[in-house]
């Protein structure tokens, strides 16, 4: 795209914001997709069944979410990362340490990731909406924000 071309209204500059924000949101979600599916395969204890199916219903989520979040990079006119070594070079989160950990740490962890996510989502929304006239990336983002919110406050009732 030439400097001063635009794509659905917004310049380069707001395109290359967007994808920016976007790619570090991408690579995020696959870490935490990552660490959701190594905590499903490995959880055991009293609450095993119903952890179990609410972690799985949770990475169903981010998958939603990772599959959004790549094709508002590609509508954008950008190129979504896809392996490993970019998502984790633009993730905002670490990879999980061990894979046996107490149900109380895999929570735990798995609420702080959410908690950073939001965090994360919070600064790149407030920074498009100044600094972009992206309205629908920002929507999009909010909506992403919403999700971490609900399944943190998930997570938050088993900590309580």
């Amino acid at each position: 795209m030439a400097a001063n071309e635009t794509r659905f209204g917004l310049s380069t500059k707001e395109i290359t914001a967007s994808t920016n924000n976007l790619t570090i949101i991408l690579g995020s979600e696959m870490v935490f997709y990552v660490k959701m599916r190594n905590y499903h395969w490995n959880i055991s204890g009293n609450s095993f069944i119903e952890l179990h199916r609410l972690i799985e219903e949770q990475y169903k989520k981010v998958e939603f979410l990772i599959d959004e979040i790549a094709e508002r990079i590609s509508k954008l006119g950008g190129k979504a990362i896809g392996s490993m070594k970019e998502f984790l070079k633009n993730s905002v989160l670490e990879e999980s340490k061990a894979t046996t950990v107490s149900q109380k740490e895999m929570l735990e962890d798995l609420w702080n990731d959410h908690n950073t996510m939001a965090k994360k989502l919070r600064e790149f929304i407030e920074t498009l909406d100044e600094e972009t006239n992206d309205l629908v990336t920002v929507d999009f983002l909010t909506s992403v924000l919403e999700s971490h919110e609900s399944m943190g406050w998930m997570l938050k009732k088993y900590l309580s």
